[in-house]
């Protein structure tokens, strides 16, 4: 596994790197040989931030946490990236599968006057069956994600619902 540490307003020390680079290779056994781990530790004032995202065989499993004390931070971001793994690998085993359960209609909402966009995010886009979807949008602990539909080629969103379920939107074009 490939361990990248990085520090935003923040020098990192040789101690807080072993630290860090030593809890994320735990997870080698989980996850294949040819992974990658970012480790990014910032400091704003009294908060100290730990982010980790980690790339492994076309999934994306990311966490963050923020506490008072940088080791506070790695240890909580961990034990949410070995949840996440743990997870992920329970899916993997688990022999069940989803019913396919249709898609549900989205209601339109209002305009709003004026939308500035804040954030933007690009990412690799590889082909997956819904399910497959569902999966990815559990490890990262969304509400949505969107996914290139395998049988269509098409663009699709899967969305959580409030009782649970899961709902898909397909284009008709």
């Amino acid at each position: 596994m490939n361990i990248n540490v990085t520090g935003r307003n923040f020098d990192i020390t040789a101690p807080i790197r072993e630290y860090a680079e030593g809890k994320i290779g735990k997870f080698d056994k989980f996850l294949s040989a040819d992974s990658d781990a970012l480790v990014i530790l910032s400091v704003e004032k009294y908060r100290h931030k730990a982010e980790v995202v980690i790339k492994s065989n076309g999934i994306q499993i990311q966490a963050e946490s923020i506490t008072g004390e940088m080791y506070a931070s790695i240890d909580e971001v961990l034990e949410k990236i070995d949840r996440q793994i743990r997870k992920y690998k329970e899916k993997i085993t688990s022999k069940r599968k989803g019913g396919g359960k249709g898609a549900h209609e989205q209601l339109s909402a209002p305009e709003a006057e004026r939308v500035s966009i804040i954030k933007r995010k690009k990412f690799d886009m590889k082909p997956m069956s819904a399910e497959e979807a569902a999966m990815h949008m559990d490890l990262l602990d969304k509400d949505f994600y969107v996914f290139t539909n395998e049988q269509s080629g098409k663009i699709n969103v899967i969305y959580k619902i409030e009782d649970g379920d899961v709902g898909l939107i397909e284009p008709e074009k």
